[in-house]
């Protein structure tokens, strides 16, 4: 795959995965957290807010990929 299309679709899929994981876990969050106290919300956000970048990290090296040597 050429590089310009391989971060076009990591583009693609890193919104893509940032919107779906931000309405994923802000439902989780108003389902089970609702009569928690402030402690546990900040908590929650906190780890939640971090969590993405594992995904995310992962999408980044693959578009990042191996440099492809031109054809001799």
């Amino acid at each position: 795959m050429p590089a310009r299309l391989r971060k076009f679709v990591g583009m693609v899929a890193l919104v893509a995965l940032v919107v779906v994981y931000a309405i994923v876990s802000t439902a989780v969050a108003v389902a089970q957290l609702a009569d928690k106290g402030a402690l546990v919300h900040l908590i929650y956000y906190l780890v939640t807010g971090l969590l993405w970048v594992l995904p995310a990290m992962v999408l980044v090296k693959w578009m990042a990929g191996k440099p492809q040597r031109p054809a001799e």
